[in-house]
């Protein structure tokens, strides 16, 4: 669960809070847990749904921040610390919570969309739209730096692709 959040967060503290947030709150809604579905797709859902909570709070901390340093030079970022950022992290950065929770869950995590989908408390059929959605989403953003033409985590259903007897 930890790797999802820092996926999802980009910051292993900010990881780390909303990872215990998520077992304080399983902890206390463990009267409501159904044995219909797994216990650890539960905490997930809880996690992801924290994650995202968490995030839309940054935005609000960080105009505050903003408005706060008017005036003021941003501090620069540690060379290092930029050297070891990937494209794909900052791509996955840029998706909206949602997609970006599918997509690390499924190539992150090895999850199929059933447990995707128990996890998150959606349809699989949500699932399946949300992976394609943020695939489209990754090749638009990384296609400029690096091709992602047909590759096995991305595949696509265009009728080109496949081959007529």
């Amino acid at each position: 669960m930890y790797r999802t959040l820092t996926a999802l967060l980009s910051d292993p503290a900010a990881a780390e809070d909303c990872a215990q947030d998520a077992f304080v709150q399983a902890f206390r809604a463990w009267s409501r847990w159904r044995p219909d579905a797994p216990a650890e797709a539960w905490v997930h859902r809880i996690a992801v749904n924290r994650a995202i909570s968490y995030r839309r709070s940054a935005k609000l901390r960080s105009v505050g921040e903003i408005l706060r340093r008017v005036g003021r030079p941003a501090p620069s970022l540690d060379p290092a610390e930029l050297a070891t950022r990937s494209d794909l992290l900052s791509a996955l950065r840029t998706l909206p919570p949602k997609l970006a929770a599918a997509i690390v869950l499924r190539h992150y995590h090895g999850y199929n969309n059933r447990e995707i989908a128990a996890a998150l408390g959606v349809s699989e059929r949500t699932v399946g739209t949300r992976l394609r959605q943020a695939a489209q989403r990754l090749r638009r953003t990384l296609e400029p730096s690096f091709s992602l033409e047909a590759s096995s985590a991305f595949q696509t259903e265009s009728p080109e692709m496949h081959v007529k007897d």
